[in-house]
């Protein structure tokens, strides 16, 4: 499941995912708020945590957010990703080449610095 975080200035995105995170999330959740900030804003930055329940992506999650990445490839401004994972860690650190923006990955006691490094 994923949820947008509230609160933050435009033009960022927050989402926090717990459980499993599937195509459906993407396709209600994240899409249309990521497609609404780049309409106006022509760029965007995300925050995305993976919360302590947080236990995976399905494939169709996966293949979503490869789609969307590749589809805006310049629209990214920042990325900041929150995890205690060291699986999640590793693949940012594998497909981070891929990434054409500035990314910071934060463990989750350090949400507050990344609130605040995404909004600076």
């Amino acid at each position: 499941m994923i949820e947008l975080l509230p609160g933050l200035p435009d033009p960022i995105v927050g989402l926090r995912a717990s459980g499993q995170v599937t195509a459906q999330d993407y396709e209600s959740v994240v899409i249309p708020a990521i497609e609404s900030k780049l309409q106006a804003h022509g760029a965007v930055r995300v925050l995305y945590q993976l919360g302590p329940a947080f236990s995976g992506f399905s494939a169709g999650a996966m293949w979503d957010d490869a789609k969307l990445g590749f589809t805006h490839l310049k629209a990214w401004e920042k990325i900041a990703f929150v995890t205690d994972s060291d699986g999640m860690r590793g693949a940012i650190g594998l497909f981070r080449f891929a990434i054409p923006c500035p990314l910071k990955v934060f463990s989750n006691a350090q949400f507050a610095e990344a609130v605040e490094w995404i909004t600076a």
